[in-house]
């Protein structure tokens, strides 16, 4: 589980910096903006996700004691 987020989060970023480089040599600098602000967003997202199942995990073990 730990490598697989970590290889997600690579894999978004390379697919985002390709997106951007491609869209910015088109001439679309604010798609490749937007695009850019966009794979931040979903990575974010999957963190907010993740940090949250730790606050579970945590409340969880302290509510057993």
């Amino acid at each position: 589980m730990e490598v697989e987020i970590i290889f997600k989060i690579a894999g978004i970023g390379v697919l985002t910096a390709v997106v951007n480089q491609v869209l910015k040599y088109a001439g679309k600098e604010e798609l490749a903006t937007l695009t850019t602000l966009a794979g931040l967003i979903v990575v974010l997202l999957m963190v907010v996700n993740l940090i949250s199942d730790l606050f579970a995990t945590v409340k969880s073990l302290f509510t057993l004691f």
